[in-house]
């Protein structure tokens, strides 16, 4: 009965587009909704994601909706793949027309500005709880760029839950041929990783910018991997969580991925271009920006050293040229590994 009902797809981005693919093609009744009712029109009549998803076509059984009332009509499970930054706005807006207890899984990879929350957290704090019980809520995240999925090339990500049937849930919804998913317990730690590896992409981009070398960016990952481990852990992680799919394996498919929008962005910029020259390049969201000013203040918040991530963040937002963020952290203290 539970693979048998309607999930609702907040969203009509790469992911959005790539769940709704998967859920239809086991048998699922999915529902896509867009905030935009041109795109949802055009979705519906083309059955293709020009913009985000283009050579892979929608399965004739998704219904596309631009309407607000329909969107989460029926729903037994609700999948928001709306990006971090514009995750509040959406849910409130959607607020009245979401049923009670009906649970939610993010597919969303970052963290709110300025309240620094996770993107459970803000749709849960957009929805409210209405003096009911918490609506279950969980995270999904891991290696997992769309278009390969799309593809049919394998992949593999975790879903996490403080629910395990919930869990357990969204596994055997999503889960095919090509697209294996694995539950875990610990949301803060999946929702962490899959947010901050993007501030660590955009690194990995710069450094392909520079020819800085392959060495370079080994380093970069290891040592990315600590910050991003140290801050997890403060905030309640488990550590393991960020030597799993969505710590290490996000990591590494989004440092080296050569369509990763993070990555590329900070390629154009170690290349030469400005932050806005590079954003102003691409059509999508790069979600590691917003996020590398939401993860500097996390660290300050729990009093953690994050200086690839300040790097970083002196590169995008305090005019240091690319070259001296790495001089200055070469030229960091001599120290042991752990």
């Amino acid at each position: 009965m539970a693979m048998r009902q309607r999930v609702s797809i907040v969203g009509d981005g790469a992911m959005g587009t790539l769940c709704a693919i998967l859920l239809a093609e086991n048998g699922v009744s999915v529902r896509l909704w867009s905030a935009f009712a041109e795109a949802a029109d055009e979705l519906a009549r083309t059955r293709v994601n020009r913009r985000f998803l283009p050579g892979h076509r929608l399965p004739e059984s998704v219904e596309v909706t631009g309407r607000d009332e329909l969107a989460l009509e029926g729903a037994g499970l609700i999948v928001s793949a709306v990006p971090a930054q514009f995750a509040r706005a959406v849910w409130q807006r959607l607020r009245a027309h979401c049923p009670a207890g009906v649970p939610v899984c993010s597919v969303t990879k970052g963290i709110e500005n300025k309240t620094l929350l996770r993107p459970t957290e803000v749709i849960a704090d957009a929805l409210g709880a209405g003096g009911g019980a918490p609506r279950p809520m969980a995270a999904l995240s891991g290696p997992s760029i769309a278009p390969e999925v799309a593809d049919r090339h394998p992949a593999t990500v975790t879903v996490a839950c403080g629910q395990t049937a919930l869990a357990r849930r969204v596994q055997e919804l999503l889960s095919g041929p090509c697209f294996r998913v694995y539950t875990n317990t610990d949301v803060v730690g999946v929702e962490v990783a899959g947010a901050t590896k993007n501030v660590v992409a955009i690194a990995a981009g710069i450094l392909d910018g520079l020819s800085a070398g392959y060495n370079a960016k080994a380093a970069l990952l290891t040592r990315g991997l600590v910050e991003i481990t140290r801050l997890g852990s403060a905030m309640g992680a488990r550590a393991e969580t960020f030597a799993g799919l969505a710590g290490m394996g996000d990591l590494v498919t989004t440092c080296f991925c050569p369509i990763g929008r993070n990555r590329s962005l900070g390629e154009a910029i170690g290349g030469g271009r400005t932050l806005r020259q590079a954003l102003e390049a691409t059509e999508s969201v790069v979600e590691g920006v917003a996020t590398t000013e939401s993860v500097v203040e996390l660290a300050a918040r729990h009093g953690v050293e994050m200086p690839i991530t300040q790097a970083v963040h002196s590169v995008l937002f305090e005019g240091v040229r690319p070259a001296d963020a790495i001089a200055d952290l070469m030229a960091r203290p001599l120290k042991a590994e752990r």
